[in-house]
């Protein structure tokens, strides 16, 4: 039974270390507490836990605008945040978890500031029949969370390019988005600030459970336990080479023939390699082959691995591979 409430702050714009917290705070929650955890990301991706990140993501557009792939622990769909999104996360013992008031939480603070929310489905809260708060949920080994987004002034232009994949064609296995038309809440309420729906989240939560919630210091969250996932939730291997089976194709023409390249990913590195052209360089096909095996499938690696190699016509290979994904 939930006898206290506390509310966490969140203070850093990083997104590898605010997972590692929601984490860390989900795996030591006391019973009969459930925090409140208020938290927000500069400029970045969140994928769901068995999305492949190619698929649901611009990810080299993402990387040279200076965003950020995180994956989070959670289902669910791929959303972007910058600081116009609120994040909140409800953590407690499974035994307490409760939905239906976690949920009432969100409408009431919504209410409070004159807009009307609805839920639609499990997932999604709405405002004028338009998603404005996504969901997701997590349990592991008795402790829970369920947490999501809170649009108010996202750049939704930046929305739209990030949350789409490459245009190489990619063949992928894994949960895909579906994007549902969204609304920033300062639409319907102009003036309307992250700070604001923050209070009004934190009034609510103590209105809706009916008690006084306690501030939870900074470091409330074990530091050491959050430094060592913030090194996993940062790495490549943790955001990109999970075992999501995928495939890519890219294909050009150019001056001397045309190129078709069929690339097996089983973890985020190239395994084989398919490649068909009529060029009159009858290596070529083999020689490329071998300088992609085993590569990431980053643009970075491939362009090196090229460059690096005894190949004719570099810069177009190099293109073949890396132009397709502005």
């Amino acid at each position: 039974m939930t006898d206290r409430l506390a509310i966490y702050r969140g203070t850093s714009l990083d997104p590898y270390e605010n997972l590692a917290v929601e984490e860390t705070l989900c795996g030591s929650v006391p019973e009969g507490l459930m925090i409140l955890y208020l938290w927000q990301n500069r400029n970045t991706v969140v994928i769901g836990r068995n999305q492949n990140a190619w698929k649901e993501c611009r990810t080299d557009l993402l990387k040279e605008e200076g965003g950020l792939l995180a994956r989070r622990l959670s289902g669910g769909g791929a959303v972007f945040h910058d600081l116009g999104n609120l994040n909140f996360t409800f953590i407690v013992n499974s035994e307490d978890y409760d939905l239906d008031r976690q949920l009432s939480v969100i409408e009431d603070a919504c209410r409070s500031l004159g807009v009307a929310a609805s839920r639609s489905g499990r997932n999604d809260v709405l405002a004028e029949g338009r998603k404005f708060s996504g969901n997701a949920f997590y349990s592991h080994r008795g402790k829970s969370y369920h947490h999501g987004t809170l649009l108010v002034s996202v750049d939704t232009e930046k929305l739209g390019r990030y949350l789409r994949p490459s245009q190489a064609k990619l063949r992928a296995k894994g949960v895909d988005s579906v994007h549902s038309r969204v609304v920033n809440l300062s639409e319907l309420r102009p003036g309307l600030t992250v700070k604001d729906l923050s209070s009004a989240m934190e009034e609510s939560f103590q209105r809706v459970f009916g008690m006084k919630a306690e501030l939870l210091p900074q470091g409330y969250a074990d530091p050491e336990r959050v430094a060592v996932l913030r090194e996993r939730n940062a790495s490549w291997e943790w955001n990109y080479g999970r075992q999501l089976p995928m495939d890519a194709v890219f294909e050009e023409r150019f001056a001397w023939g045309e190129i078709r390249a069929e690339l097996d990913i089983p973890d985020g590195t190239v395994r084989s390699a398919g490649i068909f052209t009529d060029s009159m360089d009858w290596t070529l096909a083999e020689r490329l082959k071998a300088a992609l095996a085993g590569a990431r499938f980053t643009k970075e690696d491939i362009a090196l691995r090229i460059s690096a190699s005894d190949l004719d016509h570099k810069e177009d290979l190099v293109r073949l591979f890396t132009g397709q994904d502005k």
